[in-house]
Formats: structure tokens, sequence, C-alpha cells
């Protein structure tokens, strides 16, 4: 009888444990690459979307602190060969999140090669982030072959990127010039200078993210 019940305990405490577990698992940052149902592999291409990856701390205090969030995605079709794999197409897009502080608002946009899509405005970085995890029906479709495919996705997320260091530069240039030239409080202007270039560039985060689809062969 005390083994039984050391054994039940044992199996309700590895239950238990699993069931805390799953929500936490569940929050994980990623990405994620549906196929299409199997009928429409030749007409439709993955639904792709990312996972929590702007709700670590260390992101969303750059946020509010008015550095943008840059996510770059990057989805590829490749057949699944004996020897090598055979990369057929790639497409990519961004998404830039941005917080304004003279609307007190969150920003999105989609830019997609050089065309610019606002996916919405939001008081909440939550709401925000929701915006960002929406589904993308990627236009990659996998030729009516007798080939076995799948998606290769990434996504980079980024803090600190090449337009901030050309902000930079451009204070260096001319924004501590009128301050220098008496038209300006120097004390402030460098202040809020050498605090902003101390901020981007010991602050930035980077984070990385990949996933790939099951096998599917498109139907006869």
């Amino acid at each position: 009888m005390m083994r039984r019940r050391a054994f039940l305990a044992v199996t309700l405490a590895a239950a238990l444990g699993s069931l805390s577990a799953t929500p936490l698992a569940a929050q994980r940052p990623g990405l994620v690459v549906q196929l299409p149902p199997a009928a429409r592999v030749t007409q439709d291409g993955p639904l792709v979307h990312a996972r929590n990856v702007l709700t670590d701390a260390r992101m969303r205090e750059l946020l509010e602190a008015g550095f943008p969030a840059r996510l770059r995605y990057r989805v590829e079709l490749w057949s699944d060969e004996r020897f090598t794999d055979e990369l057929h197409r790639a497409v990519e897009w961004e998404v830039l999140v941005r917080w304004r502080g003279t609307d007190q608002r969150y920003e999105v946009s989609q830019r997609v090669g050089d065309r610019v899509l606002s996916l919405g405005s939001f008081q909440r970085v939550d709401d925000a982030e929701a915006a960002v995890e929406r589904p993308l029906r990627v236009p990659i479709v996998s030729p009516a072959r007798n080939r076995r495919y799948y998606y290769q996705a990434s996504l980079e997320v980024r803090t600190l990127s090449v337009s901030d260091l050309d902000e930079v530069n451009a204070w260096l240039r001319g924004e501590l010039t009128p301050a220098v030239r008496g038209q300006g409080n120097p004390g402030t202007a460098l202040t809020r200078g050498l605090r902003s270039l101390t901020t981007r560039l010991l602050g930035g985060e980077r984070r990385e993210y990949s996933t790939r689809s099951s096998v599917f062969r498109p139907p006869r």
C-alpha cells in the first residue's frame, strides 16, 4: 500500500509539473511557420508569424525609451534533395515598432520592398505586439512537381541599426553646432548628445530566431 501511495504521489507531482511547464513553454519567443492544407500547397504559401519576440523586459525597456525595434523576416522555399538541398525562392520584409512620445502611442509599420504599410497605432505595447504577431501569408508556393519541399524562416530583431548610427553622426555634425556658436546652451546639448550616444552604443539589443516547416510533397 505504501509503495502504491508513493507511486501515485510521484505520478501526480509529475503531472502537475508538466501542467505548470506548459504555459512557460508556450511563452517562449520564436517564429512559427504553418503550412497550407495539402491540397493547396501549389496555390497558397505558408502562414508566418512571430511569437512573444517583444515580451522580453529589455526589449520593452528600450522601446519605452524611444528606441525603435526592427524585425527583419526572411522565408525560403527549399527542395529536400538526397545530397544537397536546393533553394528555389526567398521573400523578405520588415516590421518597425516605435514609440512616438509626442502622441504617446506605439506605431507599427510593415515594409516590403519600397512599399510601406501601416499596421496600426496603439496606446499599449501589448497591442503593438499583437499587431506584430498577426500571421502573414507569404507569397511563395511550391511547384507542382514530384519533389519534396520545406520552408525555412528566420527573424532578426534589432534595437540598434545603421539608421541609429546615422542619427548619431548627424548629431555630431549638426545638432551641437548651434550651441557651440552661442545659439543655445552648450551644456544641455552636450549632455543630451553624449547620453544619447552612450545609450545607443551600449543599450542596443539583437535577437535571432529561426525555424523550418515539415517536409511536404505537392499533389500530382
